[in-house]
């Protein structure tokens, strides 16, 4: 069923020394932190979309929804495992339409294609037996679970204003549901209302003061059902895209102490049938739009300081669905590494990935649950990269991305390079900044331990390539279906760190001084 490959082909590395090799000085500045992440920053979702949600004229949810996923399959498990916690968020944009078979609901329908229901299916349901299923899984596989409420249940579409949706929130469901999970011991670190419903919404919106009303119902609401402080789930929101006045309103009128996590989503690729995909994600200039985005939320949190911070609660990079020709591919891995190392850079606590599985932007393959080359890219950031971000300069070379961390087991640094030239490679050394006198020059680090190196590529140098080599080795699924080892390299310290061309390489370096590391 997979390929075996002991090595990658040889034609990869003769391909990687004819690059022009470019010389780049990198400057760590490890006297403070800039930003501080979640231990679980690494954060995927799982989507409620039944096999009939379609896009540019392909299907390519299949069985991968909530509601319809296998979860018995050894490949999904010890994916999950192997991140020992993996934060998953439930949810999704039908979550808004999801009731919950307990208390007055007496009977579950499953979603079925409508073209006047909330992006074309009509109302589905979650049974408290599939509610068990889902819970004896997360507890098995280790989950740190976000579940996202539906916010649109007892409101009506408002006849004036399509899109529109009034009324008050009706919470009895969600207080059944609540209670059933109480019950059973199940374990929620937090709850998120809502999906898409800020601003100008996505299928359905409501008006921030209404939103922001009521958050404190669902607040309170949590508050009494879970007595104990030390094991009350967190209240999220929005969970929609970032819009300034929308998102000032709603924290206006919910007040301090109300919402703990500010949640944002981010698609700045655009719809997944763009042909121009790949240029946007080799293209410097563009990547960095988005980060006008990670300011605003910045800003918002500054000013009302939830405990949390704010959430990437879900991030695909392309809408509906991914793109079919580069979601899946090495390719996509520049896209989704860049948006984690700058998120972290804007003090963004936690970054949920669309999806673990499903559409063409899952970490697994939506019908053979082997890991796509971002699942792998992901990994290697839970382990090494810890919440402590450091500031980096550089040498004006677009091309070269670079972010840098405390190590996540001490001693030391972790940094990220991604290389989006196609015919450059880059021979880095490190300058260590001069802390409180910016007047002194920095001074190059001479490291004396070896540094310990993981260097992702293509397999056959095709950025387009859907098998991703770590360190020359191709990651494809054991015969058990096991994660296969993510052995790292050793490399003199004495050598400049080389990066090659459209390539991305995680680098710790443990006798790195750093104070903020300490």
């Amino acid at each position: 069923m997979y390929f075996k490959f002991t090595f990658c082909p040889i034609i990869l590395l003769l391909w990687a020394s004819l690059s022009f090799a470019q010389n780049v000085n990198v400057v760590i500045h490890g006297a403070a932190s800039i930003a501080k992440t979640d231990d679980n920053f690494v954060c995927v979702t799982l989507d409620w979309w039944p096999a009939e949600k379609c896009d540019y004229n392909q299907c390519p949810w299949g069985k991968a929804g909530i509601l319809n996923l296998d979860l018995r399959y050894g490949a999904l498990i010890n994916a999950i495992k192997a991140f020992n916690p993996l934060r998953i968020k439930v949810g999704g944009s039908l979550q808004d339409n999801v009731v919950y078979k307990v208390g007055e609901v007496s009977s579950c329908p499953n979603f079925m294609k409508r073209e006047d229901g909330l992006f074309g299916f009509s109302q589905g349901c979650l049974s408290m037996e599939r509610w068990d299923q889902l819970n004896r899984f997360f507890n098995h596989t280790g989950v740190k679970l976000t579940f996202g409420l539906n916010a649109l249940f007892g409101r009506n579409e408002s006849q004036t204003e399509k899109g529109l949706w009034i009324g008050d929130w009706q919470p009895q469901n969600t207080r059944d549901f609540m209670q059933y999970t109480i019950s059973k011991g199940y374990k929620v670190d937090s709850y998120e209302f809502g999906n898409q419903l800020s601003g100008s919404g996505m299928g359905a919106k409501v008006d921030a003061k209404q939103y922001g009303k009521d958050v404190i119902v669902l607040k309170n609401l949590v508050k009494e059902l879970y007595a104990h402080p030390e094991t009350q789930p967190k209240v999220l929101g929005p969970g929609g895209f970032y819009e300034e006045k929308w998102f000032n309103t709603f924290l206006e009128v919910s007040g301090q102490g109300i919402v703990d996590g500010l949640t944002h989503h981010i698609y700045n690729l655009g719809p997944g049938d763009d042909p121009n995909m790949m240029n946007k994600i080799l293209d410097p200039s563009y990547l960095n739009q988005v980060s006008q985005t990670y300011k605003g939320v910045s800003d918002v949190v500054n000013k009302f300081r939830p405990q949390l911070g704010a959430w990437v609660s879900e991030s695909g990079g392309a809408l509906n669905g991914g793109s079919k020709d580069v979601s899946r591919t090495f390719a996509d891995g520049f896209w989704y590494l860049d948006q984690m190392g700058m998120a972290s850079t804007y003090d963004q606590k936690v970054f949920c990935r669309q999806a673990l599985i499903g559409g063409n932007y899952g970490l697994l393959n939506a019908t053979t649950f082997v890991p796509n080359p971002d699942y792998y890219g992901a990994l290697l950031w839970h382990r090494l990269m810890g919440s402590t971000v450091l500031a980096v300069t550089k040498e004006s070379d677009p091309d070269l991305r670079v972010y840098a961390h405390c190590a996540k087991k001490k001693p030391g640094v972790s940094l990220i390079f991604i290389n989006l030239s196609k015919d450059r490679s880059f021979n880095i050394t490190l300058s260590n900044a001069k802390p409180g006198d910016a007047g002194k020059p920095n001074y190059e680090f001479v490291g004396k331990q070896n540094r310990e190196e993981y260097h992702l590529r293509a397999l056959t140098g095709d950025i387009k390539d859907d098998i991703v080599c770590l360190n020359d080795v191709p990651m494809v699924q054991t015969d058990s279906e096991d994660i296969p080892a993510m052995d790292l390299k050793l490399v003199d310290a004495s050598t400049p760190i080389s990066i090659a061309a459209q390539s991305i390489a995680y680098v710790t370096i443990r006798d790195f001084e750093a104070p903020a590391c300490v």
